[in-house]
């Protein structure tokens, strides 16, 4: 009998034959005696794939690494983020070579854990997703509603671009504007291919690159006009309420390279499936270099004062000395660079959640009303989400603890230990052993440490 894997492709299950159905959404991965689908079944291009993968990879996260280095100092925030990319790639080789040594149908990350773990293992997979995918996707609405109407957490008042050029209205309103951006995200959101999305993501990594070039023209003038200063290459531990501190970097670097769960859908659409391994160290390298220098010029503008969401303090008292319409630009380039990234990660949050919601459902492209239902539900609570949680940093320290760490680090390095195809070498099971330790330890540390100053603040506000 066939059925669907997470492809879209009908596979023979025993004693069936297999047939093609070029449905567009990748969907259930099969757990059970199934064929893999063919080698080169897609007809993406590895520059596609590379566009991909950067996009998935810069997202949110770039805004934050700016703050990262006001908490760590340029040198051992520079080394982390080489060092978790490093870690990255590792695991999605680990990734891609179980993926192939698998006599199952695994084309999804569900399934590539299912097959070490059964069943179980794949529905955590899917809640870790789905969980990480909405904390992200929430991230990308607060920073599109912080550029356009200036950021919702108390403190410094930084005004957005809406407010600054026409005031404050109802229509330029944090709640006005999520609307609005959840109004044209829509078509995009509605597409049922991964690879439909390949040139949104082009322009995305454009757009990136145009808010870094931005961003480092502006920090290079203040440093030349004298109204920047030289960073600090090590961290300020006056500036710390414990040494401890320095830990809740490490999930928000974690969580700019959490990128596994597109892994698979990604290497079905290559032409040949190989090169999803040079793709990922194209594209890591790529993204290690834009986070390096938006964190550092970042850091170089706007010195201690970096907030959380550094394009809130691209507003008309960041005191840069630069035209106003230069910062706006700034800020505008990567906003509308969220907007291309968020369907990508809002596809892989659909797949898993319907796989969680619906197993054994027909494929969601084939149900259009099943498919419009969750996609409208899903944009729902991300926007509810987007309203009531006010900082990035918040967001970034708890879910780069628990679900991205898991994710990109101790799930792949479990599926090695646990080695169901025999295929581990010592190496590779001593560096599995090492992500997992690495990551439960850091993890640990900052989610103790976000405690500790989560109760510290609340008993200050309470003096």
């Amino acid at each position: 009998m066939a059925s669907k894997n997470s492809r879209g492709l009908v596979t023979a299950g025993v004693g069936g034959e297999a047939a093609e159905a070029p449905l567009l959404l990748p969907e259930h991965a099969v757990v059970g005696d199934a064929e893999p689908p063919p080698a080169g079944a897609g007809g993406a291009s590895v520059l596609g794939a590379v566009f991909n993968v950067s996009t998935s990879v810069v997202g949110a996260g770039i805004m934050s690494i700016p703050a990262s280095m006001r908490v760590l100092g340029v040198a051992p925030a520079v080394a982390l983020i080489v060092g978790v990319a490093l870690l990255a790639n590792a695991a999605v080789e680990f990734m891609l070579r179980y993926t192939r040594a698998g006599s199952l149908a695994t084309t999804s990350y569900a399934a590539l854990m299912g097959g070490s773990f059964g069943r179980a293992g794949a529905a955590l997979l899917n809640v870790f997703v789905a969980f990480n995918c909405v904390g992200t996707l929430t991230v990308y609405l607060i920073i599109i509603g912080d550029v356009m109407s200036g950021p919702a957490s108390g403190g410094e008042v930084h005004a957005g671009v809406l407010t600054e050029w026409f005031g404050p209205h109802l229509w330029t309103g944090r709640e006005a504007v999520l609307v609005a951006a959840a109004v044209i995200l829509l078509p995009l959101v509605l597409r049922k291919r991964v690879d439909s999305l390949r040139f949104t993501s082009a322009v995305s990594i454009l757009l990136a690159a145009v808010f870094m070039l931005i961003s480092m023209g502006i920090a290079l003038y203040a440093l030349f006009s004298g109204t920047a200063k030289v960073p600090r290459m090590l961290p300020d531990f006056s500036r710390l309420s414990s040494p401890f501190e320095l830990f809740t970097a490490v999930p928000v670097i974690v969580v700019a390279f959490t990128f596994h769960f597109n892994v698979h859908p990604i290497r079905a659409e290559l032409s040949k499936t190989s090169d999803m391994k040079a793709a990922t160290r194209i594209s890591l390298v790529l993204c290690s270099v834009i986070y390096a220098a938006v964190g550092f010029f970042g850091f170089l503008l706007f010195g201690d004062a970096t907030m959380p969401d550094v394009l809130a303090n691209f507003d008309s008292s960041s005191g840069s000395g630069v035209p106003q319409a230069l910062n706006d630009a700034a800020r505008l380039s990567y906003a509308l660079h969220l907007v291309l990234v968020f369907p990508l990660l809002h596809y892989s949050l659909r797949v898993n959640v319907d796989e969680l919601l619906f197993p054994g459902r027909r494929p969601l492209a084939a149900d259009t009303r099943r498919f419009v239902s969750l996609t409208a539900a899903l944009m729902a609570a991300l926007y509810a989400l987007a309203i009531a949680i006010p900082s990035i940093w918040t967001l970034f320290e708890y879910t780069g603890s628990t679900f991205a760490v898991c994710i990109s680090l101790i799930f792949p390095g479990a599926i090695v230990l646990r080695d169901a195809h025999g295929i581990a070498k010592r190496k590779d099971k001593t560096l599995a052993a090492t992500m997992i330790t690495l990551a439960v330890i850091t993890s640990s540390v900052a989610i103790a440490s976000n405690i500790m100053s989560s109760v510290r603040g609340a008993q200050a506000k309470g003096v």
